[in-house]
C-alpha cells in the first residue's frame, strides 16, 4: 500500500527563487519531495504568475527533523500552518490535499450510459482516486445500471415548474453524502446559477461542436456540414452555459463513408476518454483554475 501523500498546489507573482524556497520548505522539514512540476506565464499581457504542484511523502514527518522545525507537533495542521506562513510572506495563494482522504463524487445522468459505465469502471479498477458516493438522475432509466454496481441511485424528476424544487433536493443529497465533487456524465439539464453557486465544483462533458452546432442532434447537423473532426470538450460548470474553464479536450478524424450513427460512435468514444481524463486530472489536485482557463500540472 502507498504511503499517504500530500499534494500542494499554488499560485503567486512570478518572481526569482520561487522553486528553490518552496522546495527548501519541505527540505528543511526532511520530507521527500516525490513529484513536482511549474509553470511560470509567458504572455507579456498577463500578470506575471508562478504555478507549482508538489507532491511529498508524510513520513517525512515523524522524523526528527520535522519535528525540530515544526516545533511540539508534525501534525498535518502544523504543516499547513508552517507552509501558510511562508505561501503569505510569497503573495501565493494555496490548498493541500492527502491521498487517504478520497474525495466523494455524485455522478449525474439523464438516459445515456456510456460516461456511467466508464467512470464506475475506471474508479473500480483503481484509475480515479475516489468513492462515487451516488448517482442521481431525472430520469429511472439508468437506474439497473447503479444498482448493478451497487451504488445509491436517486430518481429526481425535473421540468420548468419544478426545477428549483428539484435542485434543492439534490444539493440536499449531495451534502447528506458529503458530496465533494460533482460530474455530469452526459445529464441532459442546464444546472441554475443558484445551484452552482451552493454546490461542489462541478465537471461536465459536451461534444466539441458547440457553439457550431447547438440543439438537437449535433451529430447530425455535423454530416450534413461534412465536418472532418469531431471532438469533446470537459470543463468546469459555470453560470456562463458551457464556456466554463477547460480541463481537457481531443478530437478524432472522421471522413465522409461515416453516416450520422457513426458519427455518435466515435463521439461517444471521445466524450468517455476526454471525461474519464478532466476527472482524474481534478481528483490527483492538478489542477489551478486561473480566471477563464485552468493551468493543469
Amino acid at each position: 500500500m502507498q504511503r499517504p501523500q500530500a499534494s500542494f498546489l499554488l499560485s503567486a507573482p512570478d518572481q526569482p527563487g520561487l522553486v528553490a524556497r518552496f522546495a527548501g520548505f519541505f527540505f528543511d522539514l526532511g520530507v521527500n519531495i516525490v513529484d513536482s512540476s511549474n509553470h511560470a506565464s509567458k504572455v507579456e499581457s498577463d500578470a506575471k504568475r508562478f504555478y507549482m504542484r508538489i507532491v511529498i511523502d508524510l513520513e517525512g514527518l515523524a522524523k526528527p527533523r520535522a519535528l525540530a522545525v515544526l516545533g511540539e507537533s508534525t501534525s498535518r495542521r502544523t504543516l499547513e500552518q508552517a507552509f501558510g506562513k511562508l505561501a503569505t510572506e510569497l503573495g501565493a495563494t494555496w490548498s493541500v490535499g492527502y491521498s487517504d482522504v478520497q474525495e466523494k463524487i455524485a455522478l449525474l445522468v439523464t438516459k445515456e450510459s456510456s460516461c456511467l459505465y466508464d467512470l464506475v469502471l475506471r474508479q473500480k479498477q483503481g484509475e480515479l482516486p475516489c468513492e462515487i458516493a451516488l448517482v442521481v438522475s431525472n430520469h429511472p432509466t439508468l437506474e439497473p445500471v447503479a444498482e448493478g454496481f451497487r451504488l445509491p441511485f436517486y430518481t429526481l424528476p425535473v421540468n420548468a415548474e419544478t426545477k428549483r424544487a428539484q435542485e434543492t433536493q439534490l444539493l440536499a443529497l449531495l451534502k447528506k453524502h458529503h458530496v465533494t465533487l460533482v460530474v455530469l456524465a452526459r445529464y441532459m439539464q442546464v444546472l441554475s446559477d443558484t445551484f452552482l453557486a451552493e454546490a461542489p465544483p462541478v465537471i461536465n462533458i459536451h461534444h466539441g461542436f458547440l457553439p457550431a452546432f447547438q440543439g438537437a442532434k449535433p451529430y447530425h447537423q455535423a454530416f450534413e456540414r461534412g465536418v472532418k473532426l469531431i471532438g469533446a470538450t470537459a470543463h468546469y460548470a459555470t453560470k456562463d452555459l458551457d464556456e466554463g474553464p477547460i480541463l481537457e479536450q481531443d478530437v478524432a478524424r472522421v471522413h465522409h463513408g461515416m453516416g450520422p450513427e457513426e458519427l455518435v460512435r466515435v463521439g461517444r468514444d471521445v466524450e468517455r476518454v476526454v471525461l474519464a481524463r478532466a476527472v482524474r486530472a481534478h481528483l490527483e489536485r492538478r489542477v489551478i483554475v486561473e480566471g477563464r482557463r485552468t493551468i493543469v500540472l
